[in-house]
């Protein structure tokens, strides 16, 4: 935690250490519970542990899949849900939409409205042919920034790079979007011919690094913040769509064929 948690520095930080250092855990359950207490500070609200029991029901977990449908007006509308499957399962993922995709559509609609998080490659390599170029999000920790790429993301999900397609695209997001939803939304920020719509996210935009604990626990610790392609950094606060509404989908559909009118 002192090395990587994103608040890892200052007083408040070493009270939490050294009120964790002092702890005398009798039991396995008592010590996650310190660990879990400084991680709070550490890494703030997006740092939790995960029992070993868990961890297990994750491992076992069936995953959504995306589903891509074609609206009227050559729109395809492309629901993408949480996803913390395996890497077989993430190729799957990505491909349920690449492989949906036929031709140039006229306006794509990428709802993330109860994305909550997971694995966000996948997430990204099913929709990479509508982002222009590589560099799309950047993470930035205490010690280092990283630039997040087209290439690593299709790598990193086992899919081949395809062709750009250049349509406008139109994103939907509510509170139950959140972590890797929200970086997904943020490799669409700033682009001329994408737009948000909905209400804000949950505001979890954050990196977070896994750590076992020695029963098969894991600490889930923020490490870093996000930061999107127009130098803006995300972390702890919710993003504002560029249109608030409660209809997000007749909104984004409204913007859609009037861009195209």
């Amino acid at each position: 935690m002192s090395l990587f948690g994103i608040y890892a520095q200052g007083p408040e930080w070493d009270a939490a250490k050294k009120e964790a250092l002092a702890a005398r855990p009798a039991t396995l359950e008592e010590a996650q519970q310190v660990v879990w207490t400084a991680g709070k500070v550490a890494g703030g609200k997006h740092t939790f542990v995960m029992t070993a029991g868990r961890v297990q029901e994750d491992d076992k977990a069936e995953w959504e899949m995306p589903s891509v449908e074609q609206l009227d007006g050559g729109i395809l509308l492309i629901k993408l849900p949480p996803f913390s499957g395996n890497s077989s399962e993430g190729e799957k993922y990505a491909h349920t939409v690449l492989d949906a995709i036929q031709g140039t559509p006229q306006g794509v609609v990428v709802d993330l409205r109860g994305n909550r998080g997971g694995n966000m490659y996948p997430m990204i390599a099913a929709v990479h042919r509508f982002l222009p170029d590589d560099n799309i999000l950047r993470f930035h920790t205490r010690r280092r920034t990283m630039t997040i790429n087209l290439d690593y993301v299709t790598l990193t999900a086992g899919v081949d790079r395809q062709p750009y397609i250049s349509c406008p695209v139109a994103l939907l997001t509510d509170e139950g979007t959140g972590s890797s939803g929200e970086a997904t939304l943020l490799c669409f920020r700033g682009l001329d011919y994408a737009k948000s719509f909905g209400s804000p996210t949950a505001g979890y935009a954050s990196s977070n690094q896994s750590f076992s604990l020695p029963d098969g626990a894991m600490l889930v610790l923020t490490i870093g913040d996000d930061i999107a392609r127009t130098g803006e950094s995300f972390c702890d606060d919710p993003i504002v769509p560029d249109v608030t509404t409660e209809t997000p989908l007749e909104a984004a559909l409204e913007w859609l064929h009037d861009h195209n009118e």
